[in-house]
């Protein structure tokens, strides 16, 4: 796989701060694979030092219309009201000139405030984004072109990212590192750099994230659950796997979460269930099929009968 030129953009009053986390991420997926998928290149309308948020001043490496980039990501602006978003805009008419300017292949990213200078490149027009939920009267208004929605945390399109929130550079950076290298990869940096898992959304599953980091027979069932298909989740396997015997399993499992081992299992394979539900848009059946559950209609009972909502009303309930 060909090395990935991503720039870094710089612009007057951004906040550096989620590039420098992007930045951190990728290096990190480098160094997990032991190759340079991700190359990164910090870049500005021009090469002249840039005054970011909190007085920060940083140095370009190359300019916004020569650095080659395959994709750019453009980080937010400290702001807090709409009259703050236009001045910027006003104040950064250079940069989203330059943004216009890109080759039409070139893939755009966002988060944030900063998507308002994506959109008011028109680049996004006739696609659909999020952005921060405060501005969305606002953007509506503003750049009625776009598709908007807010609901979503995350909308990714062919040549565009775009997320809401000051940390969204963090789904952007993992559906990066997972649709390049898989999700396995991602796993293992965000396990190694302590990354927030998302947070469980009903108190049935409340106990499990919890109890993972609990316990280090809990945790490395807890991580096994995951890798393996639904199907393959016998006691027998999971204690051939782990290196005991099933009844001492049975037994620490028991006394640690006061479920049986098959009770416990099935909680963590429906929480990963449940995370996919919230956090992604993939139909109902393509999250049954991709965690290994025999078909679709015993995922749906089982979901049912431990959480009292069917995966569609879960999903309606709880989507980020």
């Amino acid at each position: 796989m060909p090395t990935q030129n991503i720039g870094l953009l710089l612009y007057p009053g951004c906040m550096p701060a989620g590039l420098f986390a992007f930045a951190d991420l990728l290096v990190a997926a480098n160094q997990r694979v032991g190759q340079r998928h991700f190359q990164l290149r910090w870049l500005g309308f021009d090469t002249q030092p840039v005054e970011c948020a909190q007085g920060l001043r940083l140095q370009p490496q190359s300019r916004l219309a020569e650095g080659a980039c395959s994709a750019v990501l453009i980080p937010g602006l400290w702001a807090d009201s709409e009259a703050m978003i236009a001045q910027a805009l006003e104040a950064n008419r250079e940069v989203i000139r330059g943004l216009a300017q890109l080759p039409r292949t070139t893939q755009l990213w966002s988060y944030c405030t900063g998507v308002c200078l994506l959109a008011q490149s028109g680049r996004l027009n006739g696609e659909s984004a999020t952005a921060t939920w405060w501005l969305a009267s606002s953007l509506q208004t503003r750049f009625p072109k776009v598709d908007w929605q807010f609901e979503q945390a995350q909308v990714t399109n062919r040549l565009n990212m775009t997320a809401s929130g000051v940390s969204g550079y963090l789904s952007i950076a993992r559906a990066l590192i997972e649709r390049q290298l898989g999700e396995a990869i991602y796993r293992d940096i965000a396990r190694l750099m302590v990354l927030p898992r998302p947070e469980p959304t009903t108190s049935v599953f409340r106990a499990i994230g919890l109890l993972e980091n609990a316990d280090p027979l809990l945790r490395r069932l807890h991580l096994l659950v995951e890798r393996l298909p639904a199907q393959q989740l016998s006691v027998q396997r999971l204690a051939d796997e782990l290196a005991v015997s099933a009844r001492t399993l049975a037994r620490k499992v028991q006394a640690l979460t006061g479920n049986a081992v098959s009770d416990q299992v099935r909680l963590i394979k429906l929480n990963q269930a449940a995370e996919r539900l919230t956090m992604t848009t993939d139909s109902i059946g393509r999250i049954s099929g991709a965690l290994g559950y025999s078909d679709e209609s015993s995922f749906r009972r089982t979901f049912k009968q431990v959480t009292g909502m069917t995966p569609a009303t879960y999903r309606q309930q709880f989507k980020r």
